[in-house]
């Protein structure tokens, strides 16, 4: 819609993955550098953890495009399967025929593997969004990396995911795929510099002529905004430039990133002020806390007072005086005046 207006070929800030529009930071040049030599040595696990929107899953597409034809590869884009519905995933995209069950994927997909390494193939899956593997799963994959020779890998594995997948793995029960992993890398959000460039960048690859099309106030206001995640990054300029099209203004300046923000965030400011609402507060808290002790006090209270009263009554039974029927008026007093006095101690209505 603002193509035109500003002088562009394609649309800059698409939050698809394109690997043309890859920008390395520092920490995504680091990222890379790890799945490609991985890959290339044939050295096993692999694990790429980052925050929601960091650019995972657009490095996963640059690597893809990169890697050499020798390269046998099943890419997983959603994880959300059972032991059996995997096996056969992998069993189609290596194209080692149909398989009832596991035992006899195992012996085609050993007889695969053997095969690709006598032909200096290298096998490579790829689990993107692995934080939502189950245990069991991320199990069932380990077993996988069984298969090697003395002195290589015959399997590559590279699991990408948000955090929860490193806190996953350093869970005890999966202790074992833990000491297989060779190379982990945590992928960070972009500096303040780092976020600049990857604005001009972005725009430089969609064709502008232009790239001061954000004034610096406005990119600075947008790092501040967003915290460099590209994603958020994407977001927030690509709704700038259609403000300013629509105000029919060539520069995006901070005000505009500002009033942009204001719209884009309104959603998330908005879920995050219900989740305070349902939350319980401080003085709930104390005031749950006061009524729990209070509960326990007075039936403490209650408890030795019946047993005293049991046991004086059981006494006068044995000695032929009867059941004490008198005291009953003076319990309910006393309960009556035990309540009062721990409320008011504790101000409790």
């Amino acid at each position: 819609m603002y193509k035109t207006f500003y002088g562009l070929k394609e649309l800059p800030f698409s939050i698809s993955p394109d690997p043309d529009f890859l920008f390395l930071s520092e920490t995504h040049g680091e990222a890379l550098a790890h799945l490609t030599y991985g890959i290339s040595q044939r050295k096993g696990f692999v694990v790429i953890t980052g925050e929601v929107g960091t650019g995972k899953t657009t490095l996963i597409h640059a690597l893809l495009k990169q890697l050499p034809q020798r390269v046998r590869l099943a890419f997983v884009s959603n994880p959300l399967l059972t032991r059996d519905e995997f096996l056969f995933f992998l069993a189609d995209a290596f194209n080692i025929g149909e398989v009832a069950n596991k035992t006899q994927f195992l012996v085609k997909f050993t007889a695969f593997l053997e095969s690709a390494y006598r032909a200096d193939e290298n096998v490579v899956i790829i689990v993107d969004e692995a934080h939502c593997l189950t245990r069991e799963l991320l199990e069932e994959i380990r077993l996988l990396s069984n298969l090697e020779t003395p002195s290589h890998k015959l399997v590559n594995i590279i699991l990408v995911g948000q955090p929860e997948l490193g806190d996953m793995l350093s869970g005890i029960e999966l202790r074992a795929l833990r000491q297989r992993i060779t190379l982990q890398y945590d992928l960070r959000p972009m500096t303040r510099e780092e976020t600049q460039r990857y604005i001009e960048n972005r725009l430089l690859k969609a064709g502008a002529r232009d790239l001061a099309i954000f004034t610096d106030a406005a990119e600075e206001r947008i790092f501040k905004l967003t915290g460099g995640i590209p994603r958020l990054i994407n977001i927030l300029a690509d709704h700038a430039l259609l403000t300013g099209y629509v105000k029919e203004t060539k520069n995006i300046d901070e005000d505009i990133v500002a009033e942009c923000a204001g719209e884009v965030f309104a959603l998330e400011r908005k879920q995050g002020r219900q989740d305070d609402e349902n939350s319980p507060s401080m003085a709930q808290w104390v005031g749950f806390f006061k009524k729990f002790f209070v509960g326990i006090l007075v039936l403490a209270s209650i408890s030795l007072l019946l047993w005293q009263v049991v046991t004086i009554a059981f006494r006068g039974l044995d000695k032929g005086e009867g059941f004490p029927f008198v005291w009953i008026p003076t319990v309910s007093g006393y309960l009556e005046r035990l309540r009062d006095a721990v409320s008011g101690y504790f101000q409790i209505p």
